[in-house]
């Protein structure tokens, strides 16, 4: 699935194939790694994924952390069966807030522990395999420039029985035309909203992190704007499905994305982003019209953590 990139682009781009768990083991020397899982509610997934990575690169991470982001099924036993180590964001320094979504789970997971590369793997995954996790670190540990390194892959859409290939649907909708408009140097990202990336602790803690799903892009705009194209890798990790959300979860989710990347261009009228403790949220309210021709409405939040290296100072 790699293709030859724009010359606009110039970023690096490999296969899962081109980092096997030798070549990672010579390359890792002192580093220390980590692997977070965000889970919300993934009971049904969430041990199959958190089991395979422990056992099958066990002499290569050092971390296996899965952080429960406030689920009300039995995701956290089931990771910990699975011999992850599970923390829930209600219990990491709650004197700073308490937020539900995935940026802040990642956000988190920097109060808990203490590798210096980490890697991000979904929870909810069901086609994949623990290449996901040596393609995404290969490239940082091969070459120190990297800060940031996603993944990409065909994505599966199961529609009713009919599996086609055009699952990211707010990747193409949405996150890769904000890009082509306003970072041509990014158009050859073909995943700018993986859940699968890995990243130096020192950079992450330098960033302002959206406490919902503008995660990927904010990290993206971030690292691209501190160290432009050199900074960022990109490898082919062959084919991944995970469970769908509905139209109106990816509209809210449209809505997160944009905000994140709208901010960054300093545009008026983008909602503030959360500035200190975590008590004052931003967000905007969206709405739809049901099958009844009634208006629901909905409170999409927009906020972001403050960068973790000033808060744990």
């Amino acid at each position: 699935m790699s293709p030859g990139q724009p010359e606009v682009s110039g970023l690096r781009t490999s296969s899962a194939a081109d980092w096997p768990l030798d070549l990672l083991l010579d390359l890792k020397g002192a580093h220390r790694i980590a692997v977070v899982i965000p889970a919300r509610n993934e009971e049904a997934t969430i041990g199959g994924v958190a089991r395979a990575i422990v056992s099958d690169l066990d002499r290569l991470v050092d971390e296996v952390v899965v952080i429960d982001s406030l689920s009300t099924d039995g995701t956290a036993q089931a990771a910990s069966d699975a011999g992850a180590r599970v923390h829930s964001v209600a219990d990491i320094r709650p004197d700073l807030g308490i937020r539900g979504g995935k940026g802040e789970a990642l956000w988190k997971s920097q109060f808990v522990t203490d590798s210096d590369l980490i890697a991000f793997i979904d929870a909810d995954l069901t086609e994949w395999g623990t290449h996901f996790v040596r393609g995404v670190l290969g490239p940082l540990l091969a070459d120190p420039q990297v800060q940031l390194c996603r993944g990409f892959y065909d994505r599966i859409l199961d529609a009713g029985g009919v599996v086609t290939l055009e699952g990211g649907r707010v990747t193409e909708l949405v996150a890769r035309p904000w890009l082509a408009l306003h970072r041509p140097e990014l158009v050859g990202m073909i995943q700018p909203l993986a859940g699968e990336w890995a990243i130096r602790r020192s950079m992450l803690a330098a960033l302002s992190i959206p406490t919902g799903y503008g995660v990927e892009m904010s990290t993206l705009l971030d690292v691209h704007e501190r160290h432009g194209v050199r900074g960022i890798a990109q490898v082919d990790l062959g084919r991944r499905a995970h469970l769908h959300q509905n139209i109106l979860d990816l509209a809210a989710m449209a809505v997160e994305i944009l905000a994140v990347a709208d901010r960054r261009r300093g545009l008026p009228g983008t909602p503030d982003a959360q500035t200190a403790d975590g008590d004052v949220a931003a967000g905007v309210t969206i709405r739809h019209v049901d099958a009844s021709r009634a208006w629901t409405d909905r409170y999409v939040s927009t906020d972001e953590r403050p960068p973790f290296a000033l808060v744990a100072s």
